[in-house]
């Protein structure tokens, strides 16, 4: 599943894994959210609900381009520095290619929306 991250004039394409946290991350776009800068590592932003974590291991090591979902915070996570591994994060997919364009200082708005097929 791809969706695509719009933000400015720039879109940023992703590749979402499989699982019931990402089936539930979907039920929820087009998404329109402001992402805060959090420790200088990714840009995170809190969803209207929590989502669904059945069958989700019990964490993750993310890597720049992984878009995640915080279970602790219910926020959703793009990581574009390296981070270790976090009790309660759960990886929803990847960033195709460059994330030049959320590595920018402070916030910044986004919005997100599943890309149908042709």
């Amino acid at each position: 599943m791809k969706i695509n991250i719009k933000v400015k004039d720039k879109v940023v394409t992703a590749t979402l894994i499989d699982s019931k946290t990402t089936q539930d991350f979907i039920s929820l776009l087009p998404l329109t959210l402001t992402l805060e800068d959090y420790a200088k590592t990714e840009k995170i932003s809190y969803l209207s609900r929590k989502l669904s974590t059945e069958d989700a291991p019990p964490g993750s090591d993310p890597a720049v381009g992984d878009i995640a979902y915080y279970a602790p915070w219910g926020n959703l996570a793009m990581f574009y520095r390296d981070f270790g591994y976090s009790n309660g994060l759960v990886i929803l997919g990847k960033i195709d290619g460059d994330i030049e364009a959320l590595n920018v200082p402070g916030s910044v708005k986004v919005t997100i929306e599943l890309v149908r097929s042709q």
